[in-house]
């Protein structure tokens, strides 16, 4: 599938109708979510017939990504039960086969289940201080080959110190730059839009 193609399916997909903002719930727009399992694939081939996990899989537009990419598997988890049923119908909407599990991730042990490939786009830490690293620290743990994240440019230097010194990260490089365009969803937002820089990262666990 081409990029702009992949694109444009999950440019179609619903999103949060009431977001929580105790949760950080933004939209992983298809621009970003295209980009980020495009270049999983293509560059790396950790998607294609591969078992993917999407960790606060929120409306499931990367999980969907994943799935539209020939994963084996795709298994969605998030905490929030009302984003797992749009997350739900967006899947049934493309006709893809995507399982949704409602469970806290920082709290998730998998028993038997092998994960190729985590993908997410977790809180950045704004409003519960160190949620970001939280997500890091749990995908870490249940991927086997590597874990995809997006996380603020202005917290590359920590990330990458975390993720070598305490997540057990055997790599951990910034495969791109991406702006993240934030709407206006919550009352204390000022402004209509605000742009982001995040980083895209790709971590590889050690081999335990």
């Amino acid at each position: 599938m081409k990029l702009k193609q992949l694109e444009g399916l999950l440019g179609d997909l619903q999103q949060f109708s009431h977001p929580k903002v105790e949760l950080e719930q933004y939209p992983t727009g298809p621009h970003i979510a295209s980009r980020m399992l495009f270049t999983a694939e293509n560059s790396y081939g950790d998607i294609t017939d591969k078992v993917v996990a999407d960790f606060g899989c929120g409306c499931g537009t990367l999980s969907a990504a994943a799935s539209l990419l020939d994963a084996a598997s795709v298994i969605g988890f998030d905490i929030d039960p009302q984003s797992l049923e749009t997350a739900t119908l967006n899947a049934e909407e493309l006709e893809v086969e995507i399982d949704f599990v409602q469970c806290d991730v920082t709290k998730l042990e998998l028993k038997g289940q092998i994960v190729d490939t985590v993908v997410m786009n977790p809180p950045f830490g704004t409003r519960k201080k160190g949620a970001d690293m939280e997500f890091l620290s749990a995908a870490m743990k249940v991927a086997s080959q590597a874990v995809y994240s997006l996380h603020k440019t202005s917290t590359r230097e920590h990330i990458k110190r975390a993720a070598l010194r305490d997540f057990n990260a055997k790599s951990a490089e910034v495969i791109c730059e991406l702006r993240y365009d934030l709407p206006k969803l919550y009352k204390f937002h000022k402004r209509k839009e605000v742009d982001i820089a995040v980083d895209l990262w790709r971590f590889e666990p050690r081999q335990n």
